[in-house]
């Protein structure tokens, strides 16, 4: 058995335009029936959602049904011991694609790519474990590394200030701007929409990809996400399960009670 090629990585470096969907229900039915809508990558988050590494397997298993959508996984945290174990761990069960938040510094970037790759190159364990079909991929201990894409989040303005430098580490293969804590950052939290930030993220994805590597960013607005298409974004989350379901539901219950919830608020948040 061959070791698989990861296709997500392989249309970032080509610069085909990947179009995705944030997964926070938590579970392997919802993300099947998600995977079947045909979106290029499902995000299976593990930072925001009462996710662990069985819910995180189970819907990797349900998303590899469907060869025309690839699971990324969004880690916790990878800095310091904890992050470290999580990366491995993550890859283990058989994510390719890994999203980090919370990426300040080169340095941390750099750190990052030693976790999610094998020696000599880092210093990820070596275990028999399902990302090697418990050894039935016979040369993944020297392929692994070469199919690892690695995605950081820069999300404040200490990283927007290291930008540069951050993408220019190798190994990472995307960088992803988080503009829920950017606002927040800017003092502008809640309000991804403001003006400063918007400026802030333009500004952001043209010097990823200047810099020769994928950017990314996740937006419900659909005006939003073509004009950061239209900079050279290139994986670009559309929507969010959770979001998806709280607006239909809502509109579904005020067309029949007139004391139903409100309306979920559809401008200037991106959760």
């Amino acid at each position: 058995m061959q070791t698989p090629v990861n296709p997500f990585k392989r249309a970032l470096a080509d610069k085909q335009a990947q179009i995705g969907l944030w997964l926070g229900l938590a579970n392997a039915y919802t993300a099947e029936i998600c995977a079947g809508a045909g979106f290029d990558w499902l995000l299976v988050d593990g930072e925001h959602a009462p996710n662990d590494l069985q819910t995180l397997l189970a819907q990797a298993q349900a998303i590899a049904g469907y060869p025309a959508s690839h699971a990324v996984a969004r880690v916790p945290m990878g800095h310091g011991e904890l992050g470290q174990a999580l990366i491995k761990q993550y890859l283990d069960i058989g994510y390719q694609t890994l999203l980090v938040p919370m990426v300040d510094t080169p340095e941390q970037a750099a750190t990052i790519v030693r976790c999610a790759r094998y020696p000599s190159e880092g210093l990820r364990g070596m275990a028999g474990s399902r990302a090697s079909r418990w050894g039935r991929y016979p040369q993944y201990a020297r392929e692994a590394n070469q199919q690892v894409c690695l995605l950081v989040q820069v999300e404040t303005r200490t990283a927007l200030q290291n930008l540069d430098a951050i993408a220019a580490i190798e190994g990472v293969d995307g960088v992803f701007i988080g503009p829920a804590d950017l606002s927040a950052s800017m003092g502008h939290g809640g309000n991804a929409s403001h003006p400063e930030v918007q400026a802030a993220i333009d500004d952001a994805i043209v010097r990823v990809v200047r810099a020769g590597k994928a950017a990314g960013i996740l937006t419900a607005d659909e005006t939003l996400a073509r004009r950061y298409l239209g900079l050279g974004a290139t994986f670009v989350a559309v929507g969010m399960d959770t979001r998806l379901l709280a607006l239909a539901t809502s509109a579904l219950a005020r067309t029949f009670k007139a004391d139903a919830a409100p309306e979920v608020p559809t401008t200037g948040r991106v959760y």
